[in-house]
């Protein structure tokens, strides 16, 4: 099951407590501290995790999406796009992504034409998730470099 994010502070709920593990000895007794949760790679991920983790993988996807998409790409793309906003496992996220698409006017029905068409969509949807977050946006001038190519500054060459 998902676990849900803590309201205060954003983190998963329990994972700012200080836990402690204890080793005895028959001549000392040391308490060390235990990871925080966040860094348990072994748990099931909290919203935030899964968030985080899909938003690499979606922005992957259209770093590698064809520079001029055919029609049958275009087709699969939107057909992983419906069935992705079913099946996502946060159903509040999920229902959110759908209506977010519906959108009456249409401004944001996926946009599937090239790479460059795409990247700036995703770009648009994850920063209409941050702005009902409260997150900061990301300047989507920039999703090329930051998902595709890498920043002109060379930190990850």
């Amino acid at each position: 099951m998902l676990k849900q994010a803590s309201t205060s502070g954003g983190i998963a709920a329990g994972a700012g407590l200080a836990a402690t593990t204890t080793t005895s000895t028959t001549s000392s007794t040391t308490s060390i501290p235990a990871p925080p949760a966040s860094t348990q790679t072994d748990c099931p991920p909290d919203v935030e995790e899964l968030g985080r983790s899909t938003w690499t993988f979606l922005h992957t996807l259209t770093a590698t999406y064809p520079t001029s998409a055919t029609p049958e790409k275009q087709t699969q793309m939107r057909s992983f796009l419906g069935l992705f906003s079913n099946l996502y496992p946060c159903w509040a996220c999920a229902e959110d992504f759908r209506n977010w698409m519906a959108d009456p006017s249409g401004k944001n029905e996926p946009r599937l034409s090239s790479r460059a068409e795409f990247g700036q969509w995703m770009c648009e949807a994850h920063n209409a998730v941050n702005r009902k977050l409260g997150k900061k946006e990301f300047d989507c001038r920039f999703w090329e470099e930051r998902w595709r190519t890498g920043w002109k500054d060379g930190r990850c060459d």
